[in-house]
């Protein structure tokens, strides 16, 4: 198998494993807090990391790549799993999907900047017309739209954007898993004692919808898919790889409408349609 056709499958891998991200912590925001979901969750993943790179016994990244490690943790650990959660309490986990359709072009906006790609002009005419569909749709969606939500969704989608670049050239030199374990070990102080300061007086009240969506977050939201998105970004292609998120609102939209019962309108499902195409029209051009 030859790198690229690795990669596309890795980042497949990780894209199904992250499309449960935002269902899962809709369910989560309504019994826990977002602030300590945020921090709880890499708290947890921190521990597994540790625990995976000491029992592999994997050597420390070099001082030079600490600051690319801190950017990763503020993007995917820190910045849009909270943002994420502060949305979820003013959207619904079906709306904040659609806003995924901007990731692939932040993360490929981030992997000229860092990562030294250059897509060429045909792919920015494909992903921007993506992006304004999407941004479209948000605006149009009248009564039901949330200022704060939106806007929420859109710092996460920025962030996390940063955050999937910096990580995909850090995987280049460490490797995919050992990127996402380290940035989650820088974290895991501060996180660990943030958890404790926001930890809810009892769990008595928390359901096992709840206590299941978090152990989802923190192990595979947090972790796993990061091994396989990382991976697969390195090998195929920041630009490239990363219109495979633009599958990701249909596994998350039938995946609200399946655990959670919420509604997806005929209109969402044609915008992202629509905004798929045009995604894999600028992947035809993304090198």
């Amino acid at each position: 198998m030859d790198r690229t056709t690795a990669g596309w499958i890795n980042g497949f891998i990780g894209m199904v494993i992250f499309s449960g991200s935002l269902p899962a912590t809709r369910v989560a925001v309504m019994q826990f807090d977002p602030v300590f979901l945020t921090v709880v969750r890499a708290a947890i993943a921190g521990m597994l990391a540790l625990a995976l790179l000491l029992l592999l016994k994997q050597k420390r990244p070099p001082a030079g790549d600490v600051m690319s490690l801190v950017i990763v943790g503020a993007g995917v650990v820190v910045g849009f799993p909270l943002l994420t959660a502060l949305a979820l309490q003013h959207v619904t986990s079906a709306h904040s999907i659609v806003f995924i359709g901007l990731l692939p072009l932040a993360t490929a906006f981030f992997g000229v900047i860092r990562g030294g790609e250059r897509p060429r002009p045909a792919f920015w005419l494909f992903s921007g017309l993506g992006s304004l569909l999407v941004a479209g749709f948000a605006l149009s969606q009248g009564s039901d739209l949330s200022p704060v939500g939106d806007l929420l969704m859109l710092a996460a989608v920025l962030v996390c954007g940063l955050g999937y670049a910096e990580g995909a050239k850090l995987s280049r030199q460490l490797g995919g898993w050992q990127v996402i374990c380290w940035a989650l070990v820088l974290s895991l102080p501060l996180m660990a004692v943030a958890a404790v300061i926001t930890m809810p007086p009892t769990f008595a009240g928390i359901g096992a919808p709840a206590l299941i969506s978090l152990g989802y977050v923190s192990l595979f939201s947090m972790l796993i898919g990061f091994v396989f998105w990382y991976r697969g970004l390195s090998e195929g292609g920041i630009a490239a790889v990363g219109q495979l998120q633009l599958l990701q609102p249909f596994f998350g939209l039938a995946l609200a409408a399946t655990l959670l019962r919420e509604p997806v309108s005929l209109g969402m499902v044609f915008v992202t349609l629509a905004v798929i195409l045009c995604v894999f029209g600028a992947k035809r051009f993304a090198r």
